[in-house]
């Protein structure tokens, strides 16, 4: 919500970090989070599921190889012979084969309504701390019947004490995603792994997460690598949440972070080293971005050259972190980003500053040579290049940094 904040801004605050805060007012500001409260409605539903979850997970990871409680081969099942798990069937594809597959029968098998409701909530809290991405789905939904897909969401961790992409990860695995490629980004200590969705029927009118199943892009910090420094002050926080690294998924649907509110100092001290961890220390499990899949739009924005001039003719900035289109060596995906919103955030020292919050993407999958000669009325989404690109994540992760903020502001 908007409106007058400590220190004379006018952003939205993050929500509070407590339940109890958030039934009261929202201590950053001294102003109800009507936002949290909608979210806190089915919260209780969650937080049973979740835990429901994570009982079926550790009750059965002892029993299973460290590769395969992480890693699921596409080529070690077929839809004709699901997994069991617990009292649901998850048959696991790649989606670079099946997305946008024949008809079949759900491999949800009843629980398909309570992950699309975590994935709405996660999305609520994203667009309510982010008012560019709001804005822009809703002037490209107006131009496209709000017939919007998300080609991926995408999340931040720590890489320490299993607050890292396994902490977020094992909740999309329970429901069928399978890991994919791991990206490595050495200059920024960081390393990330993406997760292909299961088989769902074909349904039309869906948009956003109630549309096609996005990919799930999630990335860590190889803590380890930093200063004792900043390893101090990481690990002092996610020890402080005792053991919130289980219920991630819980505090991205929520917008709480687990490990309370940092010291403005500690902040700083991360920024100044990584950007990306200060990010994650004030943000926690909190989606870092959407991405609008493009060539899945129906008007003429389905050109990602096109949107990106709609979307700058609009007002907003895009990250120009080399060049404002980010294109693969194999020139068949194509990226580009808004410049992160900055969020009025309320440190545990009672110092307010601006910090940044997240951003929105944009996606193009050109369609893989062997199919060129398809109609396009054929072409369907595993005809297209699949994947992500270390040169063009590398660039987009700058869409928070303080550069491309500073040139937003400018």
């Amino acid at each position: 919500m908007l409106g007058p904040r400590p220190g004379g801004t006018n952003l939205p605050c993050l929500p509070c970090t407590t339940l109890k805060e958030a039934e009261t007012i929202c201590v950053c500001c001294s102003s109800f989070d009507q936002t949290l409260m909608e979210t806190m409605r089915i919260s209780s539903f969650i937080k049973f599921n979740s835990f429901s979850l994570l009982s079926y997970s550790s009750s059965h990871s002892s029993h299973l190889p460290a590769k395969s409680k992480n890693f699921i081969s596409s080529k070690s099942f077929s839809s004709a012979n699901p997994i069991p798990s617990g009292n649901r069937n998850l048959s696991i594809v790649s989606a670079s084969k099946d997305l946008d597959g024949p008809h079949h029968e759900s491999s949800f098998q009843g629980s398909e309504s309570f992950f699309r409701t975590v994935l709405a909530n996660m999305e609520a809290v994203y667009l309510n701390r982010n008012p560019t991405a709001k804005a822009i789905l809703e002037r490209v939904g107006s131009v496209d019947n709000d017939q919007i897909c998300y080609d991926h969401i995408a999340f931040r961790t720590f890489g320490v004490n299993g607050y890292g992409i396994d902490s977020m990860a094992n909740f999309f695995l329970d429901f069928g995603y399978t890991q994919q490629e791991e990206l490595k980004f050495p200059a920024k200590k960081l390393k990330a792994l993406w997760f292909s969705p299961p088989r769902l029927p074909l349904s039309d009118g869906g948009s956003g997460v109630n549309g096609p199943l996005p990919r799930i892009f999630i990335s860590e910090l190889l803590v380890d690598q930093m200063s004792p420094k900043a390893q101090e002050i990481i690990r002092k926080y996610t020890e402080r949440s005792g053991c919130g690294n289980k219920h991630a998924a819980l505090a991205s649907a929520l917008g709480s972070l687990i490990w309370g509110k940092p010291l403005y100092s500690e902040f700083q001290h991360l920024a100044r080293e990584s950007e990306y961890a200060a990010w994650a220390l004030v943000n926690g499990y909190a989606v870092n971005h959407v991405t609008i899949s493009t060539h899945r739009l129906k008007s003429h924005l389905r050109n990602i050259k096109s949107l990106n001039q709609f979307i700058e003719k609009n007002g907003f900035k895009l990250n120009s972190e080399g060049g404002v289109l980010k294109v693969s060596p194999d020139g068949m995906l194509l990226q580009s980003s808004t410049v992160a919103d900055s969020i009025s955030f309320c440190f545990s020292d009672n110092i307010t500053e601006s910090v940044p919050c997240s951003y929105i993407e944009f996606a193009e999958r050109l369609v893989l040579p062997q199919f060129k000669n398809l109609p396009e009325k054929e072409v369907m989404e595993f005809h297209r290049r699949d994947g992500f690109e270390v040169g063009n994540a590398d660039k987009i992760f700058e869409s928070t940094s303080k550069d491309q903020l500073t040139r937003r502001a400018g």
